[in-house]
Parts: structure tokens; sequence; C-alpha cells
């Protein structure tokens, strides 16, 4: 009995060996799976659950700058290419659309020189090759059918308040990200100082139509960040509410943009939205 006792025991103590290397291959294999890399290339085929990816033109502006036509020129090739860009006017200067919180952003792009203009950013951080409107496709490859993050917008403008909920869900884990949330202003007519051949060769080119001009950052520029837990299968709503800015000419025009960046400053995703838009995620099937 003695001896069959301890076999039992030993039979028992193996199973549970088994067991565990069992349990222990799986919680591996499912950290396996929530790590793998992400193909964000652009000719990459769809990977279900995972989300379509923007690119972020940040164009550095100004009415009174001659050549920046040539980089609003460049915009519209690429929109007219693709409709994964979302850009952002940032006017400098002598401009009534000037904007005064622009700091931060010279000290990225520009840290030891004057924030000479036309400047422009994909994703915040990578230069638009010159000219730009040769080098649309530039733009166009840091689009993708897969990225490991999303975003969906609902923003909301009511007696003169602004309401934006962002939501953010995550197919993968991230650590150190941020939020940036833009407020922008579409339809805005200036003149607009021209020394290239487009737009007609015209210089200044009047009633010139001013979009997408960032006129006020509703997180900090560089982003917030995003305290909660950032892993696979979670989801991240941020809600903004704010007074409709002094600056703003007519708040029918109102669009907005968020985009997640990472602890190098360089953007995961972004989305744009107009008021009263409420979004899903895109996600695909």
């Amino acid at each position: 009995m003695r001896l069959n006792f301890v076999n039992m025991k030993t039979i028992y103590f193996s199973l549970f060996l088994v067991a565990a290397a069992v349990l222990s291959s799986c919680s591996e294999t499912n950290i396996i799976e929530k790590q793998i890399v992400i193909d964000e290339t652009i000719d990459a085929p769809p990977v279900s659950g995972q989300f379509k990816k923007r690119v972020l033109i940040e164009d550095y502006t100004g009415t009174w700058c001659g050549n920046c036509t040539r980089v609003s020129y460049g915009i519209e090739k690429v929109f007219e290419s693709t409709e994964r860009a979302v850009a952002v006017a940032i006017h400098n200067g002598n401009d009534p659309y000037h904007f005064d919180g622009i700091g931060p952003l010279k000290n990225l792009i520009s840290p030891e020189y004057d924030l000479e203009l036309p400047q422009s950013r994909l994703n915040r951080t990578v230069t638009w090759e010159f000219p730009e409107p040769q080098n649309i496709q530039q733009a166009i490859n840091l689009t993708s059918n897969n990225c490991g993050l999303g975003l969906a917008l609902h923003p909301t403008v009511a007696n003169g308040n602004i309401s934006v909920d962002v939501a953010i869900k995550f197919v993968q884990n991230y650590t150190d990200v941020k939020l940036v949330v833009y407020l922008l202003e579409d339809n805005l007519t200036y003149y607009q100082a021209n020394y290239t051949t487009y737009f007609g060769a015209v210089n200044p080119v009047l009633n010139f139509d001013h979009d997408h001009v960032l006129r006020a950052s509703l997180t900090n520029i560089m982003g917030d960040a995003i305290t909660e837990a950032t892993v696979f299968g979670t989801t991240v709503t941020k809600n903004f509410s704010v007074p409709v800015p002094a600056n703003i000419e007519n708040a029918a025009n109102l669009s907005f943009v968020a985009f997640v960046v990472g602890n190098d400053n360089k953007v995961i995703n972004v989305r744009s939205a107009h008021t009263d838009e409420n979004q899903e995620f895109e996600e695909n099937p």
C-alpha cells in the first residue's frame, strides 16, 4: 500500500506538471498573438480586426508665404489620390490665422533655426520631400490597410459649446502613447501670396479658400498622456468640452482631428471628423 500511495503521488504530480506546461504554453501563445508585428505597408492585405491607417500632413504655412501654395497644391493632389489623408494647416507669422501655440512644434521640427516657410511634415516627424506635388506617393505610402489602433470621433457643437468624444481601440500593446486633438476651421476666405505656377500663377490669389486651418488644440499640442491601459483588447474614450473659441469665424465650418503619437512623436494613426459625425471604428472585417 505504501508503494501504491507513493506511485499515485508521483502520477498526480506528473499530471500537474503537464497541465502547468500546457497552460504556460497557451499563455505564451496569447502574448505572442497580441504582440504580432503588424504589416503597415501600403500594399499589405487587410487583416481582420486591425484598422485602416491614415497619414497626417501638417502644413506650416502663411497667407504671406508665396511658396506655400506649392504645398497646398501637393495636399490637393494627395486628396485626389487617397481618402486616407488628413491635413492640418498651421499658420505662422503676420497672418490673420496665426496659431499662437506653434512654439513646441517649431522646436520639434526646427529646434536650431528659425521656422522658414513652407515646411511640411508627414506623421509629424517625416519631412515631405521637395517638390511636394511631385512626391505625393511619399505621403500615400504611409497609409495602410492595417494598424494596431483605431480612432472614432463624435463631435457636436451646440449653444456656443463644443463636445468631442474620442474613442481609441487597441489590438496591439502600446506604451508611452499620447493623444492630440485639434480644432480646425474650413472655408476661410482671404488672399494668398503666390510665387508659383499653381493656382493659375496669379499673385496674389484673391479670395483663396483656406481649409483645415488649426484654430485650437484641445490637448497639449504635443499630446496628453493616455494613462489608461493601452493593450490588446482595450478601448479608451476621452471627452473634451470647451466653448467655441473667439477666433472662430463660422462654427458651422468646424472640423476635428485626433491622432495618437508614440514617445518618438511619430503619429501611429489619425482620423478627422465634421460636426455631428458619429464615427465607428474603421475595423477590418
